[in-house]
């Protein structure tokens, strides 16, 4: 377990410094058949970029709140990290109303509308496709995130104490709290270096963004994130636990 890093960010650098090969995190989606594998290096890749277009293209500064209208997903995983490594708040279905900025999926894109800064759609297909056609107010992020940087510097280095995490519950967190939260529940859930958990919890609050990839992140673990996982039969998942090598489980 990684007990050095001050910040969500940090938690992230240290797994790349490790092992930047390993399994980080593996996705289904039970309703299409995907099924999506990131490496330590190629999800830190996809952070990188994601933070890159947070602050050079949408011109988001530190403090500035990010409301994450997602499901349980991969790339909503990148973006809770892209946020904490730019300094913005991440709130995970946060109102957009009271929001800098907004990310939403497809299923939420009116809501979405209530924010009045730039608004960001994720079509959430298989192999991060685009949508066919950018939503109206949108900018999609199948197109804006391939030409970002591979590598993410914070114009203003990130204060482990400042609002990283904002709950619907409507408590806070600073990375430095994130961080701690993270390995108390990594405890919690027994995880330790090498663990593999499977979580089919959404990300709509602590239990589920910890399962769901802090926790695993901070045990130097893994986590199988999988999405409509109530589709699949006993027998069904008896097999996916095995082909993944699961230890623990968080659904």
């Amino acid at each position: 377990m990684n007990d050095t890093a001050r910040t969500p960010a940090g938690l992230l650098a240290a797994a790349l410094a490790a092992d930047p090969a390993r399994p980080l995190l593996t996705y289904y989606d039970d309703a299409t058949g995907e099924r999506v594998e990131l490496s330590v290096a190629t999800f830190a890749n996809w952070v990188a970029k994601t933070a890159n277009l947070l602050q050079d293209d949408l011109a988001a500064s530190p403090g500035d709140r990010v409301s994450l209208l997602l499901p349980a997903h991969w790339q909503t995983a990148a973006w809770l990290i892209a946020c904490f490594s730019a300094g913005v708040v991440a709130a995970p279905a946060g109102d957009p109303a009271a929001a800098d900025l907004v990310v939403s999926g497809p299923e939420s894109l009116e809501e979405a509308r209530a924010c009045k800064g730039e608004r960001i759609a994720l079509a959430l297909r298989p192999l991060g496709a685009r949508f066919p056609q950018t939503p109206e107010g949108f900018l999609d992020y199948a197109v804006e995130v391939p030409s970002q940087g591979d590598r993410f510097v914070p114009y203003t280095p990130v204060d482990p104490q400042a609002p990283a995490l904002a709950l619907p519950d409507g408590s806070e967190l600073s990375g430095a709290e994130v961080v701690e939260r993270a390995r108390r529940s990594a405890g919690a859930l027994g995880l330790g270096p090498g663990s593999r958990l499977l979580s089919g919890l959404a990300y709509d609050g602590w239990e589920g963004l910890a399962a769901g990839l802090l926790a695993p992140l901070a045990a130097g673990g893994s986590v199988v994130l999988c999405r409509h996982l109530q589709r699949l039969g006993p027998d069904e998942l008896a097999r996916r636990r095995e082909s993944e090598k699961i230890t623990h489980m968080a659904d």
